[in-house]
């Protein structure tokens, strides 16, 4: 896929400074990383432990520089070692002082050699796939969203291929289709019976899983253990169930959501992976816009309805009254402008229509995208750094490392058809406000702006001595997740829960994390829900706090999001905009205002959770005080924490929590996808509480980062 000839390698003299050090963790930083993002370490003989740190830093730069490396020696470009092992260096620095991180998805995977044997798109965040041709290739998009999914990146549809053919009553062929046990076996299953649904081919007479590997089975290639077989029966019953009512009919936008959410319930069944998958719909289609009515389709929306956030495919002069009031009860539907990101990078630079092919968006709506294009994203945190001429410095190397990650093609013809050739990236910023907080908000706009600039510098020279395009696109704002964690600082452009307040995540009870962390002092509780789960308390005090969420208008949280797409974001900015009932009316207001300067947006409303172990817990200062006083230093040497990833967007909002999954063990696809717990619950499943689903130097050379 990927020919290394050559491994760069860190300086061991430069690396001795790091062992046994760790970072200036957030809260829940250290414990987040060990269950998250560190991979397993061989040791000798038989025994094994996870990644620190350190380890992980270096595999990430060194992979990131054998990338370049192999590139350039492939390419016969030039290539200069002494400044190189400079550059990867500093970029070692940036990310142990948590200056940037990659998404998670580069945490766990860059570096490994599962890049270099079967492609980049496990670096990869999102995707979005359209159903406008499904009359050429009806299972395609079916099957590239499931082939994502199970590699673990977020997939984004829309129903443009309702209406475009005929379901047919299958007909029967005589011989057995035997399953492999791979991410491909999977697939071609239901690439088979889709297709045998519109008169492709036909259905087999019978379907042989016994090489899929039991329940319980270890799989080497991402940790976890895999599934069974289970879901996949699920899933071909539930695709009859959807279309044998269809025949001799056309397909619908609701048969469409459908296919891809039993699909995506596919991948999650067993309660520990999760996809994430958001449908664009027509403004018009009022079938559509009623899919997730829990007074009309309760069983549908519980069996799995609840895989994928809706939205719309909204216009300049769409009439927002009624569907704005839908948004105001429960969050549904979200709003993509798609001419607007079709004919705008930044909002700050006018129409320039460079991106003119863009189709749809990701799950969590900070990427444009064409149709099976992948998306892939990088961290950077302004509230830690003093001043622009630092910052600048960081975007250099949160660069580079995006840059470098579409050097490697997928194993996704398609997808390397645009992405090859679009080279589009996301340089995301998280801690937005706790910079407007400790900067200025005018300070943290002109950062944005200058930033920007430099960062298109930066693309023109780079992009020359790799002779690679230019990136389409380069700038985003992620909702984040997990990685905002490790630093500590709040998501995305989100404002913080409280001052003081208790975070908590949830732990399997045979997790080898929860002994140390029980030692160390921290509050934990076994979960009320009875899902085998340990819930831990840990203890924040937000710096840089000025406001809560609950204190900030609609109006306020919206100009920011329109601020921020004015002038960093030349793809998007993800923002689930809260509100209070009495701010509900407004919505529509806002919307037709703001619909000039906005490329999408979804809102949730505030409420108050009075369920047990919620994620966010107000406290006083006393308490957070008594809290912290117990507290001992985290110790996991030695402990084998390979037990979760981070998983698709990162977002609380993208990512839907499984229901009424078929199994309860942990799942973990054969040979090929990734495992993980659950980063974080948001709230109880849907199965649990009623439906809630929303959304300063000059480059002198084309040389290695000087």
């Amino acid at each position: 896929m990927f020919e290394v000839r050559e491994r760069f390698k860190l300086s061991e003299k430069f690396l001795e400074q790091f062992k046994d050090q760790q970072p200036a963790w957030g809260p829940l930083g250290y414990v987040t990383f060990k269950r998250t993002y560190a991979r397993v370490v061989q040791l000798d003989g038989e025994e094994e432990r996870t990644e620190e740190y350190w380890e992980t830093v270096r595999r990430v730069v060194e992979g990131c520089y054998t990338i370049q490396l192999n590139h350039c020696k492939n390419l016969k470009l030039p290539w200069i070692p002494y400044k190189a092992q400079k550059s990867a260096q500093e970029m070692f620095r940036l990310m142990w002082d948590f200056k940037f991180l990659p998404p998670g998805r580069g945490l766990w995977m860059m570096g490994s050699d599962y890049i270099y044997e079967r492609g980049s798109a496990a670096l990869n965040n999102c995707a979005f796939v359209s159903t406008d041709e499904i009359e050429v290739s009806f299972s395609e998009p079916f099957c590239f969203l499931m082939d994502m999914s199970m590699l673990g990146v977020g997939v984004a549809f829309d129903t443009k291929g309702a209406g475009k053919v005929f379901v047919q009553n299958p007909q029967q062929a005589g011989y057995t289709h035997v399953v492999e046990d791979s991410k491909e076996g999977w697939c071609d299953l239901v690439r088979c019976l889709l297709d045998a649904y519109i008169g492709i081919g036909k259905r087999p007479a019978h379907i042989d899983y016994s090489k899929i590997r039991p329940i319980g089975s270890p799989i080497r290639t991402f940790g976890g253990i895999a599934p069974g077989n289970g879901p996949l029966i699920e899933c071909v019953k539930n695709i009859d169930r959807i279309l044998e009512p269809r025949v001799g009919e056309r397909i619908t936008s609701t048969d469409i959501t459908d296919l891809m959410n039993v699909i995506g319930k596919c991948v999650v069944s067993g309660g520990v992976r999760r996809t994430a998958e958001l449908a664009l719909g027509s403004v018009d289609d009022e079938e559509y816009l009623k899919l997730k009515d829990p007074k009309l389709h309760e069983e549908k929306l519980r069996e799995w309805r609840w895989a994928s956030n809706n939205s719309v495919l909204a216009e300049t002069g769409t009439d927002y009254t009624e569907i704005g009031a839908q948004t105001a009860k429960n969050g549904e539907p979200g709003y993509f402008w798609l001419r607007n990101a079709q004919a705008y990078g930044r909002l700050k630079d006018g129409e320039n229509w460079v991106d003119e092919k863009v189709a749809g968006t990701n799950p969590c709506a900070e990427q444009s995208l064409e149709s099976f294009e992948i998306c892939n994203l990088v961290e950077t945190f302004p509230s830690r750094h003093e001043n622009i001429v630092e910052y600048k410095r960081t975007l250099k190397f949160a660069y580079l490392y995006a840059k470098t990650v579409t050097l490697i093609p997928t194993h996704n013809e398609r997808t390397n058809a645009i992405m090859l050739r679009n080279r589009r990236i996301g340089l995301s910023q998280s801690g937005i406000v706790e910079s407007f907080d400790k900067h200025g908000r005018r300070a943290h706009f002109q950062w944005c702006d200058e930033g920007y600039e430099y960062i298109s510098k930066l693309d023109r020279i780079y992009s020359q001595w790799l002779c690679i395009p230019e990136s389409i696109k380069k700038t985003s704002v992620k909702p984040s997740g997990t990685v905002s964690l490790l630093p500590g600082v709040t998501p995305g452009i989100h404002y913080a829960h409280s001052e003081y307040y208790y975070r908590t995540i949830r732990l399997d009870k045979t997790s080898p994390l929860t002994e140390s962390i029980k030692r160390a002092g921290y509050r934990m509780e076994e979960s009320v829900y009875g899902d085998n789960t340990i819930v831990v308390y840990f203890p924040v005090h937000q710096e840089h706090f000025s406001r809560s969420k609950d204190d900030v208008s609609i109006w306020e949280q919206v100009e920011n999001v329109a601020q921020v797409q004015h002038y960093w974001a030349d793809n998007q900015v993800s923002a689930t905009v809260t509100f209070r009932p009495e701010e509900a009316r407004d919505i529509p207001k806002i919307l037709e205002l703001y619909e000039t300067r906005l490329k999408s947006i979804s809102f949730l409303p505030l409420t108050d959770h009075n369920y047990p172990q919620a994620p966010y817990q107000t406290i006083t200062k006393e308490a957070f005080d008594q809290a912290s006083a117990k507290l001992t230093i985290l110790d996991f040497d030695s402990i084998n924490t390979d037990e979760a990833m981070d998983i698709f967007c990162d977002g609380d909002k993208c990512e839907i929590a499984p229901v009424a999954a078929p199994q309860t063990e942990e799942i973990e696809f054969a040979d090929e996808s990734e495992a993980g717990t659950p980063a974080e619950q948001t709230a109880p499943s849907p199965a649990q509480t009623e439906p809630i689903t929303a959304r300063n130097e000059d480059e002198k050379e084309p040389i290695p980062a000087e």
